[in-house]
């Protein structure tokens, strides 16, 4: 009954969610208007949004002027019922868990959609979907305990973010980026570098007082990207070889922590400014972009950074498989992060236990 139960909630929450796939990125409201036909602006009554059936019985059209609906509609009902009732199964417990699972599969579904369609991910899912993580660790410990929780979120923002800088350094041939002001990219690898040789605490105060610099200058100080990101891999290395008081895990995981502190809190900054239009100049080659960094953010915050690895390791090999099937160079790695995510919510910390037996480390 409770996945009985959980389909038909699901299919509800879908209908829902193609409101918020459509209008979100638009900048509408999702409350109002009340749901109508796009072509003939007819307003839909209750037999025309019964999720699934009404597409089905009424054969994809609008049955006030006849335009074709998408199937996307049904699809994205059809979806969230399945998971929803697939995550009823794996987590039988009709308790605040299974609530926040099935909140946790709503943001997935729609932040995908959205990528899908605009290449983006909207800040308003993103951080509201990390604030909920972080809430539910706090209040509830689950789905994993606080501690994790936070840590989680900053160490995987910083892997993301780390990995986008040196991608975007080899296509941009060791070009730095266009300066951000007061905050930028470059001080997330300015944190990222003081972090791996003096800890993260460091690197975060290093990245506090270059936006300070900036702010009093009134212009951005230069911090080329191939400095910073070499000095911070340059860390790693040295305290590989015990020249550093820091160990080579230490120096590591000093590094993600603080390039995801300064790299969601500068996402946050942005976030909150007043829309400007892009520059011509924005258009240079990223191999990552930072919408992911966030989203990332969100899922170390639900996940744990050791199962959101093994979620990464999913949509890696799901981004390169439908790439090749689809034959596109270009596809937004959203959609992929969410497939990783969500098999790492039931499955993750499991396979990260085995591994490190595999390891003899546990």
């Amino acid at each position: 009954m409770l996945v009985l139960f959980a389909f038909i909630l699901g299919a509800v929450i879908g209908s829902f969610l193609n409101v918020v796939i459509y209008r979100l990125p638009a900048g509408e409201s999702i409350v109002s208007p009340p749901s109508h036909c796009p072509r003939c602006s007819h307003r839909l009554g209750a037999l025309d949004m019964v999720p699934i059936i009404s597409w089905l019985v009424f054969r994809g059209r609008c049955r006030y002027c006849g335009a074709p609906i998408s199937a996307r509609y049904p699809l994205v009902e059809a979806l969230t019922a399945t998971l929803f009732a697939l995550a009823a199964w794996l987590h039988p417990n009709p308790d605040v868990g299974l609530l926040l699972i099935w909140t946790f599969t709503a943001l997935l579904i729609a932040l995908s959609f959205i990528d899908i369609d605009h290449y983006i991910l909207p800040d308003s899912l993103t951080y509201g979907g990390l604030a909920l993580g972080l809430l539910a660790a706090w209040l509830w410990g689950f789905p994993v305990e606080w501690r994790v929780s936070w840590q989680g979120a900053l160490a995987a923002a910083g892997l993301l973010a780390m990995i986008g800088g040196f991608g975007t350094l080899v296509l941009r041939r060791g070009a730095s980026g266009k300066p951000g002001y007061p905050v930028g990219l470059e001080h997330v690898y300015l944190a990222a570098a003081v972090a791996a040789w003096a800890g993260w605490y460091w690197g975060v105060a290093a990245a506090v007082l270059a936006v300070a610099l900036n702010l009093v200058l009134r212009k951005p100080l230069p911090l080329p990207d191939a400095l910073t990101l070499g000095v911070a891999l340059l860390g790693v290395v040295a305290s590989s070889y015990g020249v550093l008081p820091l160990g080579v895990a230490e120096s590591f995981w000093s590094l993600l922590l603080a390039a995801g502190a300064v790299a969601l809190a500068g996402g946050l900054y942005w976030a909150l400014q007043p829309d400007e239009e892009e520059d011509e100049e924005d258009d240079e080659p990223v191999a990552m972009g930072f919408g992911d960094v966030k989203l990332a953010g969100m899922l170390g915050a639900w996940l744990g950074f050791g199962p959101f690895l093994a979620g990464l390791v999913v949509a890696v090999f799901a981004g390169a498989l439908l790439g090749l099937l689809l034959r596109r160079r270009k596809l937004p790695f959203g959609p992929y992060l969410a497939i990783g995510g969500w098999v790492a919510l039931f499955w993750g910390a499991g396979w990260v236990q085995q591994y490190l037996a595999y390891l003899g480390l546990s």
